[in-house]
Protein backbone atom coordinates (compact mmCIF):
# COMPACT_ATOMS: atom_id res chain seq x y z
CA UNK A 1 0.00 0.00 0.00
CA UNK A 2 1.22 3.49 -0.77
CA UNK A 3 1.39 5.40 2.49
CA UNK A 4 0.53 9.08 2.22
CA UNK A 5 2.93 11.71 3.55
CA UNK A 6 0.43 12.85 6.16
CA UNK A 7 1.04 11.10 9.50
CA UNK A 8 -1.47 8.66 10.93
CA UNK A 9 -3.34 9.59 14.11
CA UNK A 10 -1.91 8.78 17.52
CA UNK A 11 -2.44 5.18 18.47
CA UNK A 12 -2.08 3.90 14.89
CA UNK A 13 0.74 1.88 13.38
CA UNK A 14 1.68 0.27 10.08
CA UNK A 15 2.71 -3.35 9.68
CA UNK A 16 3.02 -5.84 6.85
CA UNK A 17 0.09 -8.21 6.36
CA UNK A 18 2.46 -11.11 6.97
CA UNK A 19 3.25 -9.69 10.41
CA UNK A 20 -0.34 -9.36 11.60
CA UNK A 21 -1.86 -12.37 9.84
CA UNK A 22 -1.11 -16.03 9.53
CA UNK A 23 -1.44 -16.62 5.83
CA UNK A 24 -2.50 -20.11 4.76
CA UNK A 25 -3.05 -21.85 8.11
CA UNK A 26 -1.94 -25.52 8.09
CA UNK A 27 -4.39 -28.32 7.24
CA UNK A 28 -3.18 -30.40 10.15
CA UNK A 29 -5.43 -28.26 12.37
CA UNK A 30 -8.52 -29.72 10.70
CA UNK A 31 -7.19 -33.26 10.85
CA UNK A 32 -6.46 -32.83 14.55
CA UNK A 33 -10.01 -31.67 15.30
CA UNK A 34 -12.09 -33.97 13.08
CA UNK A 35 -12.27 -37.51 11.81
CA UNK A 36 -12.03 -38.21 8.10
CA UNK A 37 -15.75 -38.97 7.86
CA UNK A 38 -16.80 -35.74 9.60
CA UNK A 39 -18.50 -33.11 7.45
CA UNK A 40 -16.98 -29.74 6.61
CA UNK A 41 -18.13 -26.79 4.48
CA UNK A 42 -16.99 -26.94 0.86
CA UNK A 43 -16.64 -23.61 -0.96
CA UNK A 44 -15.72 -23.67 -4.68
CA UNK A 45 -14.66 -20.39 -6.28
CA UNK A 46 -18.11 -19.78 -7.83
CA UNK A 47 -19.63 -19.68 -4.33
CA UNK A 48 -17.32 -16.95 -3.04
CA UNK A 49 -19.16 -13.64 -3.38
CA UNK A 50 -17.97 -10.38 -4.89
CA UNK A 51 -17.34 -7.76 -2.18
CA UNK A 52 -19.74 -9.63 0.08
CA UNK A 53 -18.60 -9.82 3.68
CA UNK A 54 -20.62 -12.86 4.66
CA UNK A 55 -19.64 -16.10 2.94
CA UNK A 56 -22.59 -18.39 2.30
CA UNK A 57 -21.34 -21.96 2.10
CA UNK A 58 -24.14 -24.35 1.15
CA UNK A 59 -22.10 -27.37 0.07
CA UNK A 60 -20.66 -30.01 2.37
CA UNK A 61 -18.08 -32.77 1.99
CA UNK A 62 -16.38 -35.31 4.21
CA UNK A 63 -12.99 -34.17 5.47
CA UNK A 64 -11.16 -37.09 3.86
CA UNK A 65 -12.48 -36.09 0.42
CA UNK A 66 -11.17 -32.52 0.49
CA UNK A 67 -8.15 -32.46 2.80
CA UNK A 68 -5.75 -33.46 0.02
CA UNK A 69 -5.89 -30.86 -2.76
CA UNK A 70 -8.14 -28.08 -1.45
CA UNK A 71 -7.37 -24.97 0.63
CA UNK A 72 -8.15 -25.14 4.35
CA UNK A 73 -9.80 -22.35 6.37
CA UNK A 74 -11.79 -22.00 9.58
CA UNK A 75 -14.42 -19.75 11.14
CA UNK A 76 -13.43 -16.05 11.07
CA UNK A 77 -10.70 -16.47 8.45
CA UNK A 78 -10.76 -13.99 5.56
CA UNK A 79 -10.71 -15.52 2.08
CA UNK A 80 -9.41 -13.71 -1.00
CA UNK A 81 -9.26 -15.02 -4.58
CA UNK A 82 -5.73 -14.68 -5.95
CA UNK A 83 -6.25 -15.64 -9.62
CA UNK A 84 -7.46 -13.51 -12.52
CA UNK A 85 -10.23 -12.40 -13.08
CA UNK A 86 -11.56 -13.31 -9.63
CA UNK A 87 -8.97 -11.15 -7.84
CA UNK A 88 -9.73 -8.08 -9.95
CA UNK A 89 -13.49 -8.65 -9.55
CA UNK A 90 -13.18 -8.53 -5.75
CA UNK A 91 -14.05 -12.07 -4.69
CA UNK A 92 -13.56 -11.88 -0.94
CA UNK A 93 -15.41 -12.71 2.26
CA UNK A 94 -15.23 -13.79 5.89
CA UNK A 95 -15.80 -17.46 6.74
CA UNK A 96 -18.49 -17.83 9.38
CA UNK A 97 -20.88 -20.57 10.55
CA UNK A 98 -18.89 -23.31 8.84
CA UNK A 99 -19.87 -26.93 9.41
CA UNK A 100 -17.83 -28.06 12.44
CA UNK A 101 -16.06 -24.69 12.18
CA UNK A 102 -13.99 -25.95 9.22
CA UNK A 103 -14.03 -25.27 5.49
CA UNK A 104 -12.15 -26.26 2.36
CA UNK A 105 -12.24 -24.65 -1.05
CA UNK A 106 -10.41 -23.58 -4.17
CA UNK A 107 -6.63 -23.83 -4.30
CA UNK A 108 -6.81 -20.26 -5.65
CA UNK A 109 -7.77 -18.80 -2.26
CA UNK A 110 -5.47 -16.80 -0.01
CA UNK A 111 -6.49 -17.36 3.62
CA UNK A 112 -5.82 -14.68 6.25
CA UNK A 113 -6.05 -15.37 9.98
CA UNK A 114 -5.49 -12.55 12.42
CA UNK A 115 -2.74 -13.07 15.00
CA UNK A 116 -4.72 -10.88 17.41
CA UNK A 117 -3.74 -7.33 16.51
CA UNK A 118 -6.57 -6.79 14.02
CA UNK A 119 -10.19 -7.91 13.77
CA UNK A 120 -11.27 -9.83 10.67
CA UNK A 121 -13.93 -7.28 9.64
CA UNK A 122 -11.35 -4.50 9.61
CA UNK A 123 -9.08 -6.66 7.43
CA UNK A 124 -12.00 -7.49 5.10
CA UNK A 125 -12.75 -3.82 4.43
CA UNK A 126 -9.07 -3.07 3.90
CA UNK A 127 -8.68 -5.83 1.32
CA UNK A 128 -11.98 -4.81 -0.35
CA UNK A 129 -10.55 -1.51 -1.55
CA UNK A 130 -10.27 -0.97 -5.28
CA UNK A 131 -6.85 0.58 -4.68
CA UNK A 132 -5.60 -2.73 -3.26
CA UNK A 133 -6.89 -4.65 -6.29
CA UNK A 134 -5.36 -2.10 -8.68
CA UNK A 135 -1.94 -2.44 -7.04
CA UNK A 136 -2.19 -6.22 -7.04
CA UNK A 137 -3.22 -6.31 -10.69
CA UNK A 138 -0.04 -4.47 -11.70
CA UNK A 139 2.24 -7.15 -10.20
CA UNK A 140 0.32 -10.30 -11.12
CA UNK A 141 2.45 -12.97 -12.78
CA UNK A 142 1.82 -16.11 -14.81
CA UNK A 143 0.38 -17.11 -18.17
CA UNK A 144 -2.48 -15.14 -19.70
CA UNK A 145 -5.72 -16.27 -18.08
CA UNK A 146 -3.87 -17.77 -15.12
CA UNK A 147 -2.19 -14.74 -13.57
CA UNK A 148 -2.01 -14.55 -9.79
CA UNK A 149 -0.95 -12.15 -7.09
CA UNK A 150 2.20 -13.44 -5.46
CA UNK A 151 2.70 -14.53 -1.87
CA UNK A 152 5.42 -11.88 -1.54
CA UNK A 153 3.06 -9.08 -2.63
CA UNK A 154 0.48 -10.17 -0.06
CA UNK A 155 2.86 -10.73 2.84
CA UNK A 156 4.67 -7.41 2.33
CA UNK A 157 1.59 -5.26 1.72
CA UNK A 158 1.35 -2.54 4.36
CA UNK A 159 -1.68 -2.30 6.63
CA UNK A 160 -2.35 0.86 8.68
CA UNK A 161 -4.49 0.19 11.75
CA UNK A 162 -5.37 1.54 15.19
CA UNK A 163 -3.73 -0.55 17.91
CA UNK A 164 -6.94 -0.40 19.93
CA UNK A 165 -9.34 -3.22 19.02
CA UNK A 166 -12.35 -1.18 20.24
CA UNK A 167 -11.31 1.59 17.81
CA UNK A 168 -11.14 -0.95 14.99
CA UNK A 169 -14.64 -2.13 15.93
CA UNK A 170 -15.87 1.48 15.93
CA UNK A 171 -14.52 2.00 12.39
CA UNK A 172 -16.07 -1.28 11.22
CA UNK A 173 -19.44 -0.27 12.69
CA UNK A 174 -19.33 3.01 10.76
CA UNK A 175 -18.41 1.17 7.55
CA UNK A 176 -21.14 -1.44 8.06
CA UNK A 177 -23.78 1.26 8.49
CA UNK A 178 -22.53 3.39 5.60
CA UNK A 179 -22.18 0.47 3.20
CA UNK A 180 -25.65 -0.86 4.07
CA UNK A 181 -27.13 2.56 3.28
CA UNK A 182 -25.13 2.80 0.04
CA UNK A 183 -26.21 -0.72 -0.99
CA UNK A 184 -29.86 0.22 -0.43
CA UNK A 185 -29.50 3.46 -2.41
CA UNK A 186 -27.65 1.63 -5.20
CA UNK A 187 -30.35 -1.07 -5.38
CA UNK A 188 -33.00 1.67 -5.73
CA UNK A 189 -31.03 3.41 -8.48
CA UNK A 190 -30.48 0.12 -10.30
CA UNK A 191 -34.19 -0.66 -10.12
CA UNK A 192 -35.02 2.80 -11.47
CA UNK A 193 -32.51 2.25 -14.28
CA UNK A 194 -34.15 -1.09 -15.08
CA UNK A 195 -37.61 0.51 -14.98
CA UNK A 196 -36.52 3.22 -17.43
CA UNK A 197 -35.25 0.64 -19.90
CA UNK A 198 -38.37 -1.50 -19.51
CA UNK A 199 -40.59 1.54 -20.11
CA UNK A 200 -39.13 2.03 -23.57
CA UNK A 201 -39.16 -1.69 -24.37
CA UNK A 202 -42.78 -1.96 -23.23
CA UNK A 203 -43.84 0.93 -25.45
CA UNK A 204 -41.99 -0.51 -28.43
CA UNK A 205 -43.57 -3.91 -27.84
CA UNK A 206 -47.03 -2.34 -27.60
CA UNK A 207 -46.65 -0.66 -30.99
CA UNK A 208 -46.15 -3.98 -32.78
CA UNK A 209 -48.11 -6.33 -30.52
CA UNK A 210 -51.30 -4.26 -30.83
CA UNK A 211 -51.20 -2.70 -34.29
CA UNK A 212 -54.01 -0.55 -35.62
CA UNK A 213 -56.66 -2.58 -37.45
CA UNK A 214 -56.11 -0.43 -40.54
CA UNK A 215 -52.51 -1.53 -40.84
CA UNK A 216 -51.60 -4.02 -43.55
CA UNK A 217 -49.88 -7.30 -42.80
CA UNK A 218 -47.03 -7.81 -45.25
CA UNK A 219 -44.57 -10.63 -45.70
CA UNK A 220 -41.04 -9.58 -44.83
CA UNK A 221 -39.85 -10.08 -48.41
CA UNK A 222 -42.62 -7.78 -49.71
CA UNK A 223 -41.09 -4.76 -47.99
CA UNK A 224 -37.38 -5.31 -48.51
CA UNK A 225 -34.76 -7.22 -50.46
CA UNK A 226 -32.76 -9.99 -48.77
CA UNK A 227 -29.13 -10.87 -49.34
CA UNK A 228 -27.46 -13.32 -46.97
CA UNK A 229 -23.69 -13.03 -46.79
CA UNK A 230 -21.52 -15.20 -49.09
CA UNK A 231 -20.36 -18.68 -48.19
CA UNK A 232 -17.36 -18.60 -45.89
CA UNK A 233 -15.16 -20.15 -48.57
CA UNK A 234 -15.62 -17.06 -50.70
CA UNK A 235 -13.77 -14.93 -48.17
CA UNK A 236 -10.74 -16.91 -47.08
CA UNK A 237 -8.15 -14.97 -45.13
CA UNK A 238 -5.50 -15.44 -47.78
CA UNK A 239 -7.39 -13.09 -50.13
CA UNK A 240 -7.51 -10.20 -47.66
CA UNK A 241 -5.46 -7.09 -48.36
CA UNK A 242 -3.94 -4.41 -46.08
CA UNK A 243 -6.45 -1.92 -47.53
CA UNK A 244 -9.02 -1.59 -50.28
CA UNK A 245 -12.75 -2.41 -50.12
CA UNK A 246 -14.14 -3.11 -46.64
CA UNK A 247 -15.50 -6.45 -45.44
CA UNK A 248 -18.25 -5.77 -42.89
CA UNK A 249 -18.72 -8.26 -40.05
CA UNK A 250 -20.96 -9.18 -37.12
CA UNK A 251 -19.34 -6.50 -34.95
CA UNK A 252 -20.71 -3.77 -37.19
CA UNK A 253 -24.30 -4.91 -36.59
CA UNK A 254 -23.77 -5.75 -32.92
CA UNK A 255 -22.14 -2.42 -32.00
CA UNK A 256 -23.84 -0.29 -34.66
CA UNK A 257 -20.57 1.15 -35.91
CA UNK A 258 -18.98 1.15 -39.35
CA UNK A 259 -15.60 2.82 -38.79
CA UNK A 260 -13.41 -0.01 -37.50
CA UNK A 261 -12.56 -2.33 -40.38
CA UNK A 262 -10.35 -5.40 -39.96
CA UNK A 263 -10.45 -6.96 -43.42
CA UNK A 264 -10.21 -5.63 -46.96
CA UNK A 265 -10.44 -7.03 -50.50
CA UNK A 266 -9.18 -5.70 -53.81
CA UNK A 267 -11.27 -4.23 -56.62
CA UNK A 268 -11.37 -7.47 -58.62
CA UNK A 269 -12.81 -9.44 -55.70
CA UNK A 270 -15.24 -6.62 -54.89
CA UNK A 271 -16.61 -6.64 -58.43
CA UNK A 272 -17.01 -10.42 -58.27
CA UNK A 273 -19.10 -10.02 -55.08
CA UNK A 274 -21.02 -6.91 -56.09
CA UNK A 275 -24.39 -8.31 -54.95
CA UNK A 276 -23.12 -8.25 -51.36
CA UNK A 277 -22.27 -4.54 -51.50
CA UNK A 278 -23.59 -2.35 -48.69
CA UNK A 279 -25.33 0.91 -49.51
CA UNK A 280 -26.45 3.79 -47.34
CA UNK A 281 -29.91 3.11 -45.90
CA UNK A 282 -29.55 -0.68 -45.98
CA UNK A 283 -29.89 -2.64 -42.73
CA UNK A 284 -27.57 -5.39 -41.59
CA UNK A 285 -28.46 -8.13 -39.10
CA UNK A 286 -26.13 -10.47 -37.24
CA UNK A 287 -26.94 -14.09 -38.06
CA UNK A 288 -24.48 -16.23 -36.10
CA UNK A 289 -23.64 -16.40 -32.40
CA UNK A 290 -25.03 -13.08 -31.19
CA UNK A 291 -28.16 -13.14 -33.33
CA UNK A 292 -30.67 -10.50 -34.31
CA UNK A 293 -28.63 -7.33 -33.76
CA UNK A 294 -29.55 -4.69 -36.32
CA UNK A 295 -27.87 -1.55 -37.62
CA UNK A 296 -28.75 0.95 -40.35
CA UNK A 297 -25.95 1.66 -42.80
CA UNK A 298 -25.11 5.38 -42.51
CA UNK A 299 -24.11 7.70 -45.39
CA UNK A 300 -20.51 7.85 -46.61
CA UNK A 301 -19.33 4.48 -45.30
CA UNK A 302 -16.25 2.92 -46.82
CA UNK A 303 -17.29 1.00 -49.91
CA UNK A 304 -17.48 -2.70 -49.17
CA UNK A 305 -19.39 -5.97 -48.80
CA UNK A 306 -20.91 -8.09 -46.03
CA UNK A 307 -19.35 -11.33 -44.82
CA UNK A 308 -21.06 -14.70 -44.30
CA UNK A 309 -22.39 -13.86 -40.81
CA UNK A 310 -24.57 -10.93 -41.91
CA UNK A 311 -27.92 -10.49 -43.63
CA UNK A 312 -28.36 -7.38 -45.78
CA UNK A 313 -31.86 -5.88 -46.00
CA UNK A 314 -32.70 -3.23 -48.58
CA UNK A 315 -36.05 -1.52 -47.72
CA UNK A 316 -38.53 -0.65 -50.44
CA UNK A 317 -39.97 2.86 -50.82
CA UNK A 318 -43.05 1.73 -48.85
CA UNK A 319 -41.21 1.31 -45.57
CA UNK A 320 -39.01 3.58 -43.49
CA UNK A 321 -35.69 1.93 -42.66
CA UNK A 322 -35.96 3.28 -39.10
CA UNK A 323 -39.48 1.82 -38.74
CA UNK A 324 -38.14 -1.48 -40.06
CA UNK A 325 -35.28 -1.42 -37.56
CA UNK A 326 -37.68 -0.70 -34.69
CA UNK A 327 -39.86 -3.62 -35.71
CA UNK A 328 -36.84 -5.91 -35.95
CA UNK A 329 -35.74 -4.82 -32.47
CA UNK A 330 -39.19 -5.49 -31.02
CA UNK A 331 -39.93 -8.52 -28.90
CA UNK A 332 -42.43 -9.66 -31.51
CA UNK A 333 -39.80 -10.03 -34.25
CA UNK A 334 -37.06 -11.29 -31.94
CA UNK A 335 -39.35 -14.05 -30.68
CA UNK A 336 -40.18 -15.02 -34.26
CA UNK A 337 -36.48 -15.09 -35.04
CA UNK A 338 -35.82 -17.49 -32.15
CA UNK A 339 -38.80 -19.64 -33.12
CA UNK A 340 -37.72 -20.02 -36.74
CA UNK A 341 -34.13 -20.59 -35.64
CA UNK A 342 -35.18 -23.49 -33.41
CA UNK A 343 -34.84 -21.63 -30.11
CA UNK A 344 -32.41 -19.25 -28.40
CA UNK A 345 -29.75 -21.93 -28.01
CA UNK A 346 -29.35 -22.25 -31.81
CA UNK A 347 -26.32 -20.27 -32.92
CA UNK A 348 -27.37 -19.52 -36.50
CA UNK A 349 -30.39 -17.72 -37.94
CA UNK A 350 -32.75 -19.81 -40.01
CA UNK A 351 -32.57 -19.74 -43.78
CA UNK A 352 -33.53 -16.57 -45.60
CA UNK A 353 -36.42 -18.44 -47.25
CA UNK A 354 -38.04 -18.96 -43.84
CA UNK A 355 -37.41 -15.41 -42.64
CA UNK A 356 -39.07 -13.97 -45.72
CA UNK A 357 -42.42 -15.36 -44.56
CA UNK A 358 -42.48 -13.53 -41.22
CA UNK A 359 -45.37 -11.03 -41.23
CA UNK A 360 -44.78 -7.35 -40.46
CA UNK A 361 -47.63 -4.99 -39.42
CA UNK A 362 -47.29 -2.05 -41.78
CA UNK A 363 -49.07 1.33 -41.68
CA UNK A 364 -48.80 3.88 -44.48
CA UNK A 365 -45.49 5.74 -44.69
CA UNK A 366 -46.85 8.90 -43.02
CA UNK A 367 -48.00 6.82 -40.03
CA UNK A 368 -44.63 5.07 -39.95
CA UNK A 369 -42.84 8.40 -39.75
CA UNK A 370 -45.16 9.55 -36.95
CA UNK A 371 -44.43 6.39 -34.95
CA UNK A 372 -40.69 6.75 -35.55
CA UNK A 373 -40.80 10.33 -34.24
CA UNK A 374 -42.73 9.27 -31.11
CA UNK A 375 -40.38 6.38 -30.43
CA UNK A 376 -37.30 8.55 -30.93
CA UNK A 377 -38.70 11.18 -28.53
CA UNK A 378 -39.40 8.54 -25.90
CA UNK A 379 -35.99 6.98 -26.50
CA UNK A 380 -34.28 10.34 -25.92
CA UNK A 381 -36.18 10.87 -22.66
CA UNK A 382 -35.43 7.31 -21.55
CA UNK A 383 -31.72 7.80 -22.24
CA UNK A 384 -31.77 10.95 -20.09
CA UNK A 385 -33.30 8.97 -17.23
CA UNK A 386 -30.81 6.16 -17.73
CA UNK A 387 -27.94 8.65 -17.62
CA UNK A 388 -29.25 10.16 -14.36
CA UNK A 389 -29.60 6.78 -12.63
CA UNK A 390 -26.28 5.51 -13.97
CA UNK A 391 -24.60 8.65 -12.65
CA UNK A 392 -26.17 8.03 -9.23
CA UNK A 393 -24.80 4.47 -9.26
CA UNK A 394 -21.34 5.74 -10.25
CA UNK A 395 -21.46 8.42 -7.54
CA UNK A 396 -22.34 5.81 -4.90
CA UNK A 397 -19.34 3.71 -5.95
CA UNK A 398 -17.11 6.78 -5.64
CA UNK A 399 -18.58 7.45 -2.20
CA UNK A 400 -17.61 3.94 -1.11
CA UNK A 401 -14.02 4.55 -2.27
CA UNK A 402 -13.92 7.87 -0.42
CA UNK A 403 -15.22 6.38 2.82
CA UNK A 404 -12.71 3.51 2.69
CA UNK A 405 -9.87 5.93 2.04
CA UNK A 406 -10.86 7.99 5.06
CA UNK A 407 -11.22 4.85 7.18
CA UNK A 408 -7.66 3.68 6.58
CA UNK A 409 -6.17 7.15 6.83
CA UNK A 410 -7.61 7.44 10.34
CA UNK A 411 -10.11 10.14 9.33
CA UNK A 412 -13.40 8.53 10.41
Amino acid sequence: MKIENSPLPDGWEIKKLGEVCEIKPPKKEAKAKLRGTDLVTFLPMEDLGVLNKEIVGVKERQLKDVAGSYTYFADNDVLLAKITPCFENGKIGIARNLINGIGFGSSEYIVFRSKGEIIQDYLYYFLSREAFRDEGKKVMTGAVGHKRVSKEFIENYLLPFPKSLPEQKRIVAILDKAFAAIAKAKANAEQNLKNAKELFESYLQGVFENPNNKWDKKRFDEVCGFVRGPFGGSLKKNIFKPNGYAVYEQQHAIYDQFEKIRYFIDEKKFNEMKRFELNSGDLIMSCSGTMGKIAIVPPNIKKGIINQALLKLSPSKNISNIFLKLWMQSESFQNSLKEYSGGAAIQNVASVAILKNIKIPLPVISEQNKIVKEVQTLSAETKKLEAIYQQKIDDLEELKKSILQKAFNGEL
